[in-house]
């Protein structure tokens, strides 16, 4: 199955539920998929039951809701398309980190995978977006780096910057004024857990480095590494 077999419910829901389980262990629920969407629990509730009868998701009354096989192959063809629009956007027609995640959703829905392929080879197979998300490659496969979120970092550790959240533009223009984008070395110096905040050191080459103060709603948005990114060359920061 491909994803132009899909109606634009099908390939939103799928992949929006490949994206909630990417990262995360806990069981993906109608209540979490319509505070996700902005819709009611029973609007979703009605769509869940046509993409079961289509057999792309397993899915019991009350129970987590899962993807088939052939749901997550869908899921992933379109995480795949996403991904690449977003780096193409940055890389090759300039926008913004902050600009691209409204302007690929539109586009997803209506490119070729000819299309895909072709930008994919453009820009030499990147293995990860503008905001460090993994992209599939052409097979489907994904490789996601171990990386644990910056809020969890205990005082005294440090880590690269390997991904951070897209659903905040705005936090992402902050994140970018700060200078808080891939690949920049971070040490967490303190977490003042009353307050809400870290205190870490942001690093770059050929600078000082700079102490910076973070709310932990920014702070949780941003994951770590220990070592720098090693895969294919993507946009990997937000444009100069």
């Amino acid at each position: 199955m491909t994803v132009a077999d899909l109606s634009l419910m099908a390939q939103d829901y799928l992949k929006l539920i490949w994206k909630c389980q990417e990262w995360s262990d806990d069981p993906v629920s109608t209540n979490a998929l319509a505070g996700r969407l902005g819709v009611s629990a029973s609007t979703v509730s009605g769509n869940i039951k046509k993409l079961a009868s289509q057999g792309l998701i397993d899915h019991t009354p009350y129970g987590a809701i899962q993807l088939s096989h052939d749901g997550h192959a869908a899921a992933v063809q379109m995480v795949r398309r996403h991904r690449l629009l977003e780096t193409y956007l940055v890389v090759r027609l300039g926008y913004g980190w902050d600009e691209v995640h409204d302007e690929a959703e539109n586009l997803e829905h209506s490119v070729s995978q000819k299309f895909i392929d072709r930008i994919d080879a453009d820009l030499g197979h990147p293995s990860r977006d503008p905001h460090g998300d993994p992209i599939p490659d052409a097979a489907g496969e994904v490789v996601r780096p171990a990386a644990r979120q910056l809020s969890d970092v205990e005082p005294g550790d440090c880590g690269y910057i390997a991904r951070i959240l897209d659903d905040d533009a705005e936090l992402l223009r902050y994140l970018d004024e700060q200078r808080l984008v891939l690949d920049t070395h971070v040490t967490v110096d303190e977490h003042r857990r009353f307050a809400g905040s870290l205190a870490i050191t942001r690093s770059l080459v050929g600078e000082e480095p700079r102490r910076l103060d973070l709310g932990l709603a920014a702070a949780e948005s941003i994951w770590l590494t220990t070592t720098p990114h090693q895969h294919r060359v993507a946009a990997g920061t937000a444009p100069e």
